[in-house]
C-alpha cells in the first residue's frame, strides 16, 4: 500500500516537494524492503520504485526551506541501498545513479568513516541481517564493481574487515573474504590500499561494539581462554578491566597481522605506509611489488 504513494512523493516533480519526507520513510521501513513480501511485487514496480528513489543524496525543498529536515540522514538511505546489492530480489533493479553522490562523498576519509558508524548503527540497532555473511558482502562488492561504484564497493570490504561481522576463527568464511579483498585491489589498483590503511581496525572499541560482537558470536571473538596472555597485552590493556575487552583486542590483532600477511607485509612496513600523509607518496609506496604469502590458517596466535 505504501509503495505506489511513496513512488510518487520520492519525484522531484511532486507538488508537495516532499523527496526528503518520502527518503526519511523509505528508510525507517528498510528491513520492509527486504521481507518475504516483498517478494510477491512486480518486476516492474520495483524497478520503477528504485528510479523513483534514485540519488538519496539529492532533493528538492519546499519554498522557503534552505535546508533538509533532521530527521533525514542520506547516508542512512545509501546503506540501504548497499544492502539491497547483496540481495537478489533488488540486485537487477539498482543503477549507477543511485550511488553517484554517495561515490563523491566515500572518496574522502570522514565520508567513509561516516559511512562506516553508521552502516554499524544499523547491524547494531536497527537489522541485524545487513551485510552479516560472506556470500552477502561479497555479492554486494561485485555488484558494486559491476556498476562502477568503486568507492562503495571498497567500503563494503572496509565493513568487512573493521566490523567483525565474521568471526574470525571461521577460517572458510575468512579465505573467502581475504580473496576477494586481493582480487579487488589488483584489479583497482594496490594504491587504492590507502583506504584500508586508514581505516583498519585500531585499539579503540567502544563499549556498545563489544556487546555486539559478544552477542553475535555468542561469547568471547577469539579462542584465547585457555591461553597465557603476554604481560605485556595485559598490562596494556588492564584498564579496560574485564576479559571481553582483552579478548577483542587480541582478536584484532590477529585480524591485522592476517591482514599484513594478505598482502605480503610485515606489520613494520605496513605502519611506515600507513604514516605516509602525502596521497602521491603513498600511491608509491603502495606501488611497489606486493608477493602475498599463501592464506594462513590461526584463530588468535598473538604476537
Amino acid at each position: 500500500m505504501v509503495l505506489p504513494i511513496l513512488v510518487q512523493v520520492l519525484l522531484p516533480t511532486h507538488p508537495l516537494k516532499s523527496r526528503s519526507l518520502a527518503l526519511q520513510i523509505f528508510c525507517r521501513f528498510m528491513v520492509r524492503w527486504v521481507s518475504p513480501e516483498m517478494a510477491n511485487t512486480p518486476f516492474k514496480d520495483l524497478n520503477g520504485f528504485l528510479r523513483s528513489v534514485g540519488d538519496p543524496f539529492q532533493f528538492s525543498l519546499p519554498d522557503g526551506l534552505t535546508t533538509v529536515t533532521a530527521d533525514y540522514q542520506p547516508m542512512v538511505a545509501a546503506v540501504t541501498l548497499i544492502e539491497f546489492a547483496s540481495l537478489d530480489l533488488w540486485r537487477s533493479h539498482l543503477r549507477h545513479l543511485n550511488f553517484t553522490s554517495c561515490e563523491e562523498f566515500l572518496s574522502t576519509r570522514e565520508g567513509r568513516g561516516t559511512a562506516l558508524r553508521c552502516m554499524f548503527d544499523t547491524v547494531a540497532s536497527t537489522w541485524s541481517e545487513f551485510l552479516c555473511t560472506p556470500v552477502k558482502i561479497i555479492t554486494a562488492i561485485r555488484h558494486l564493481e559491476e556498476l562502477q561504484c568503486l568507492n562503495t564497493a571498497e567500503v563494503v570490504i572496509l565493513w568487512a574487515w573493521t566490523v567483525g561481522v565474521v568471526n574470525p576463527v571461521d577460517y572458510d568464511d575468512w579465505r573467502s573474504i581475504e580473496c576477494e579483498t586481493l582480487n579487488f585491489y589488483r584489479t583497482h589498483g594496490i594504491e587504492r590500499l590507502t583506504a584500508l590503511l586508514q581505516h583498519a581496525p585500531d585499539t579503540t572499541a567502544g563499549v556498545s561494539h563489544m556487546k555486539f560482537l559478544l552477542m553475535r558470536y555468542r561469547g568471547p571473538p577469539c579462542r584465547v581462554g585457555s591461553v597465557r596472555r603476554p604481560v605485556q597485552v595485559m598490562e596494556g590493556l588492564r584498564d579496560f578491566g574485564t576479559r571481553d575487552y582483552v579478548d577483542l583486542h587480541i582478536s584484532w590483532v590477529c585480524q591485522l597481522r592476517r591482514l599484513y600477511h594478505l598482502f605480503g607485509y610485515d606489520p613494520v612496513t605496513w605502519r611506515e605506509i600507513a604514516n605516509v600523509r602525502e596521497e602521491g607518496e603513498a600511491k608509491n609506496a603502495l606501488g611497489q611489488s606486493v608477493a602475498p604469502v599463501q592464506f594462513v590458517d590461526w584463530a588468535c596466535d598473538y604476537p
